[in-house]
């Protein structure tokens, strides 16, 4: 039995075989201690990259708590102005593992509005964060990720998307990067929209787009016809004062506002102060009939040249030596219209435009206003030139929203970008009497029937307006061969809804006006296009069986009495 337990013993292992099984062990035992040393450095280094990194950029712009920012849309509830969620594109400068100088290279080709010197700078700068682009579409994401760096980084942020592009650019305005309004109705409203934003609902504008697509293309359209240096149309409903349309040409897409020509960002229609030459006609007369000056449109005022000192006022045309009230619309007489204001007096011709809102900024939401150019001292000559548009420069807007209260019943409301409920607009105050404004009515409509607004009447609407042209004026004085041509209007004259507006700045003479660069060959037809493609869409339907009468205001063009 000894001998075979002595056969099946394992014999005891040498020295050198029971030191390679330790060597072996303690390598196992490193590489164990190792993985997981760096395992525990991974784990910490992303622990302390959660903690210290500041992204404090990044996570305002995709915090969900943060409130949306409230859609804008027209009267019809048409969207405007919106809020979606994009993608920003960001880096960790510092935690850059790549080489930074081959990425650059390769970011510089996916977005090449930096240099690749540009970005390098990016990459190597010491700071935490930093973006690369705001407001990316998805391609974009995908090609930068595709790089495989991992220190860049990719956020969701809300980014304001205007979808009808560059419609209503100068009403909506744009936001920054940070949501918040820089101009236009954005800026106006910025509390509101954040405000509406949270509870879910839209902002509602006055604008129709509907109307708003037709003034912008008419006028775009006479502007590069006419080479003009400019134009600006507005489209106002005359019982409530909302600006249902309001176009600047040159305009802009407020989705890139940023690069956008800086002269395109200004907006005519309330920035721009110009003195408007004849529309004011109807002004003047009006407030001369309230201030019993005018006391009937039979009345005849001496026609013939005036001269104040060294200055005469003239009349482009000639004409008979006495004009009654009518011809002095149709015929567009300067030196009568000087006559009535000279009859009115500085005290009740200032008092008149003053109570237009002729010595103030316009009335409207916007910031981008302007104030008028208002006279320091109402000397007689400039109470007389003041009469027929001169001396005083207003915006296109101030001219709009006296129309309205010439045509409406002499109730003067401020312009309104918002949408006015049904019997909530502002209740406005007596400017102009009842009477005074339907003789207003008339001698308009007949202006178009039979004077120089003849090319804006389109059958069926009952168009009243009047022309007015003004050379511009520059530093040096004025400029004989530069016009600022106005064409104001309403419509239907028997019951006004809407009353209509375009300037055309600085026009030539093209084969679209047949070489004439005056209102009536300028502004007037382009009233007349709008009118014809609008009004129905804004209910107003064509008969030519109503019309006001105008009968009533043709005397002889001269009478042997004595003039005024």
């Amino acid at each position: 039995m000894a001998t075979l337990a002595a056969r099946f013993e394992r014999p005891a292992p040498p020295a050198a075989e029971e030191h390679g099984l330790a060597l072996t062990y303690q390598r196992l035992m490193l590489m164990m201690l190792l993985f997981v040393g760096v395992t525990f450095v991974i784990v910490a280094r992303l622990a302390m990259l959660q903690v210290f990194t500041d992204r404090s950029g990044a996570a305002q712009l995709a915090n969900p708590l943060l409130p949306p920012r409230g859609d804008i849309v027209d009267r019809n509830n048409i969207p405007l102005a919106q809020t979606i969620n994009a993608w920003s594109i960001a880096v960790h400068p510092q935690d850059i593992i790549g080489d930074r100088r081959e990425l650059a290279e390769r970011l510089a080709v996916l977005m090449p509005e930096r240099s690749a010197a540009e970005y390098r700078a990016l990459l190597s700068s010491h700071a935490n964060f930093v973006y690369l682009s705001r407001r990316a579409l998805p391609d974009l994401v995908a090609a930068v990720n595709a790089l495989g760096e991992p220190a860049i980084v990719f956020g969701r942020e809300p980014e304001r998307l205007y979808p009808q592009t560059q419609m209503a650019g100068h009403v909506l305005g744009w936001t920054d990067m940070e949501g918040h309004g820089v101009a236009g109705m954005e800026k106006a409203l910025d509390q509101r929209l954040l405000d509406a934003g949270r509870r879910g609902n839209a902002v509602a504008l006055s604008i129709d787009s509907r109307v708003q697509s037709i003034l912008e293309t008419e006028l775009a359209s006479a502007v590069l016809s006419m080479e003009a240096e400019g134009g600006t149309g507005i489209v106002m409903d005359v019982q409530t004062g909302e600006v249902v349309a309001m176009a600047s040409a040159p305009t802009f897409n407020p989705n890139a506002a940023n690069h956008a020509d800086p002269s395109a960002l200004y907006n005519r229609a309330t920035m721009g102060a110009y003195e408007l030459g004849s529309v004011f006609k109807p002004i003047t007369i009006a407030a001369a009939m309230d201030a019993g000056v005018v006391t009937s449109v039979h009345q005849f005022w001496d026609a013939s040249p005036l001269h104040v000192g060294r200055f005469e006022i003239h009349d482009d045309d000639p004409h008979a030596p006495q004009l009654d009230i009518p011809h002095v619309i149709t015929l567009s007489s300067n030196i009568v219209a000087a006559r009535i204001a000279d009859a009115m007096g500085p005290e009740r011709m200032s008092a008149a435009f003053r109570s237009l809102g002729f010595d103030r900024a316009p009335m409207i939401e916007l910031a981008e206003r302007t104030r008028p150019l208002w006279p320091r001292d109402w000397a007689r000559l400039t109470v007389m030139t003041s009469g027929f548009g001169h001396s005083l420069a207003i915006t296109p807007l101030h001219l709009a929203t006296a129309y309205c209260a010439l045509v409406n019943g002499g109730i003067w409301r401020p312009a309104t970008l918002l949408r006015v409920q049904p019997g909530h607009e502002d209740s406005g105050r007596r400017v102009f009497s009842a009477e005074t404004s339907y003789r207003i009515r008339q001698l308009l409509r007949l202006n178009v029937e039979q004077g120089t607004g003849r090319r804006a009447d389109i059958s069926g609407f009952r168009v009243g307006g009047k022309t007015g042209t003004a050379e511009k004026a520059t530093a040096g004085g004025y400029n004989r061969h530069s016009n600022v041509s106005t064409f104001a209007a309403a419509f239907p004259m028997d019951a006004p809804r809407y009353v209509v507006l375009v300037m055309m700045d600085a026009a030539r003479p093209t084969q679209a006006n047949s070489g004439v660069i005056t209102a009536a060959f300028t502004a007037a037809p382009v009233v007349g296009r709008v009118i014809q493609r609008a009004g129905s869409l804004l209910g107003v339907i064509p008969d030519t069986s109503r019309d006001i009468d105008t009968a009533e205001l043709m005397p002889p063009v001269a009478a042997p009495a004595a003039a005024h």
